[in-house]
């Protein structure tokens, strides 16, 4: 599928240059028209006859020239760069220019004779000597110079897209990175707790393992993808949320709201899993009586809203969660950033109600389509 859709993407490509570069051949022609129908007796539309026919056919044989050496270079030479961006070289390209401005004019004003009827007209007639050598001389001026104008226009856009898939090489590595380090932060901290409860509470412990090997199974397929439903990551939360059910008891309540009509939204995997293991240290294990934990999801217009709230000690207590120190809220905003730019934002505030605690709160741009399985 990939490979499918890169060739996709050349092809338009190569299309929308075709266009370009057909536009301005016929703006040129255009160009020479009015100017041999206000230097010669010869009327605008037939000097724009012969200037079409002849820049067309010119750019024509310019343009078949150069992508059938590059495709034959790229057939001996998988690896030469300038045939990859179908340019065979100048080498190769300066004796073809002058065939094909020869031959193009030639061609060109014998087919603007079949159109218009007439045998010749000034400055462009081969069949008269003294005018023969400066149009050719002009032709060939002109076919070197849109050339070299089209080889620019299309190594700077070449440029462009190395430069493009460049950084979206870094934002993947940088993404993948991030992502690299999530889960390993969640088993150290769950892994300190279970060594704990390990000396307190072995039954407990051993529940408490077992709902980790759960969660890890669950997490695996969806830390390998690129993006997972909403649904998907609400199940993965409640996973943690029992996970961390086994070692606080009663003293962690839960509650998760996602309306049906959001669950087929697709979502970076586990991004809101931080956010409720911020919650549960930093809000509710200091609190004596514990507290409930809140994820909740809504639509805002073009934007999805995440919600991860909880009633513990407020952000007061919490100390340097307040600014958004932790490993949990820096990985998120990361993760966000790397993926939307300025689209997406994560802000963490306190509730301002009489349960007390704070409310961590995700904006992020929707992305209607379901999840589909790509073939290779």
């Amino acid at each position: 599928m990939e490979s499918s859709e890169h060739r996709l993407t050349q092809q338009v490509t190569l299309l929308r240059n075709l266009g370009r570069e057909l536009r301005i051949s016929i703006g040129l022609a255009v160009g020479i028209a009015l100017f041999l129908g206000l230097t010669t007796p010869q009327s605008f539309l037939v000097a724009l006859v012969y200037s079409l026919c002849i820049s067309l056919c010119i750019q024509a044989l310019i343009s078949v020239g150069r992508f059938g050496m590059s495709h034959q270079l790229r057939r001996h030479y998988p690896q030469r760069r300038s045939a990859l961006n179908n340019w065979p070289g100048w080498p190769l390209m300066a004796p073809w220019v002058v065939v094909a401005g020869i031959a193009g004019y030639y061609g060109g004003h014998w087919l603007a004779d079949l159109l218009t009827g007439a045998k010749s007209i000034a400055v462009a007639a081969p069949h008269d000597p003294r005018a023969l050598f400066p149009t050719i001389a002009v032709v060939f001026m002109i076919s070197i110079g849109c050339t070299y104008f089209f080889y620019s226009r299309g190594r700077i856009a070449a440029m462009e897209v190395q430069a493009q898939s460049a950084l979206r090489a870094a934002a993947e590595n940088q993404l993948k990175l991030l992502e690299s380090q999530l889960e390993p932060h969640m088993l150290f901290n769950t892994l300190a707790n279970l060594r704990v409860l390990i000396r307190l509470d072995p039954p407990r412990a051993e529940a408490m393992l077992d709902r980790l090997i759960a969660f890890l199974r669950a997490t695996l397929a969806a830390s390998q993808a690129g993006t997972h439903s909403l649904s998907a990551e609400f199940a993965r939360i409640d996973d943690y949320l029992e996970l961390m059910q086994v070692r606080m008891g009663p003293r962690l309540r839960s509650r998760l709201y996602l309306p049906p009509e959001l669950a087929n939204l697709e979502v970076p995997p586990l991004l809101l899993q931080p956010l409720v293991e911020n919650a549960i240290k930093h809000g509710l294990e200091p609190h004596v009586d514990g507290g409930r934990i809140e994820v909740t999801a809504r639509r805002q217009d073009v934007m999805l809203v995440l919600t991860v709230r909880d009633t513990g000690v407020g952000l007061a207590q919490a100390g340097a969660a307040a600014d958004g120190t932790h490993f949990g809220m820096r990985q998120v905003r990361d993760r966000l950033a790397t993926l939307y730019g300025s689209g997406a934002a994560l802000a963490l505030a306190p509730t301002g109600d009489a349960e007390g605690g704070c409310v961590a709160t995700v904006h992020l741009p929707i992305q209607e389509h379901e999840k589909t399985e790509k073939s290779a």
